[in-house]
């Protein structure tokens, strides 16, 4: 029989799950007051996602953008994978994701009358996560989609010829 105890492992384990939920709820909630994403992310972040690819400041607008193209979002994380460099400075954190998008009005409109008013998403996330002062912080973040239903958002133009929207 395994005996469960508390490890320091386990500790973060527990604090970088946390910090993923806490990242989802934001977006979800629209929470993006000034300094918002400080809770998550280092300076130096950078991103790969269907949106585009960013750093820093940029990184933080982009997700920004990416959720407010839709009247409302709902992110689910699971399976959450934690491999610790052998400093315990860095983590190398996957996890999987099960992303609903509501379109707006306007854009089901657009569409025509038969639109499906989501876009639901199957992803993958890696990311590097860095051990600071303020605790575990995202570094590096990238987003895979495994498969998708519904229409996707319109994109601008050098988002789409930089990231695939779509099934990987």
């Amino acid at each position: 029989m395994n005996e469960t105890r508390t490890s320091p492992d386990l500790q973060d384990h527990t604090e970088i799950a946390a910090l993923i939920s806490g990242f989802f709820r934001a977006l979800d909630e629209r929470r993006f007051e000034d300094g918002w994403a400080d809770a998550y992310f280092t300076d130096d972040l950078h991103v790969t996602t269907p949106v585009g690819v960013a750093t820093g400041a940029e990184a933080t607008r982009l997700a920004e953008e990416a959720v407010n193209r839709f009247a409302a979002t709902l992110h689910i994380s699971s399976d959450v994978l934690v491999r610790p460099a052998p400093d315990a400075r860095t983590a190398d954190v996957t996890w999987n994701a099960h992303m609903t998008h509501v379109h707006r009005e306007a854009t089901l409109r657009s569409r025509g009358e038969e639109a499906d008013p989501l876009f639901t998403v199957g992803g993958v996330y890696e990311a590097r996560f860095r051990r600071t002062d303020e605790g575990w912080r995202v570094s590096r973040m990238e987003v895979r989609a495994v498969w998708t239903t519904g229409e996707p958002p319109e994109l601008p133009a050098e988002a789409a010829r930089e990231v695939p929207v779509g099934p990987a």
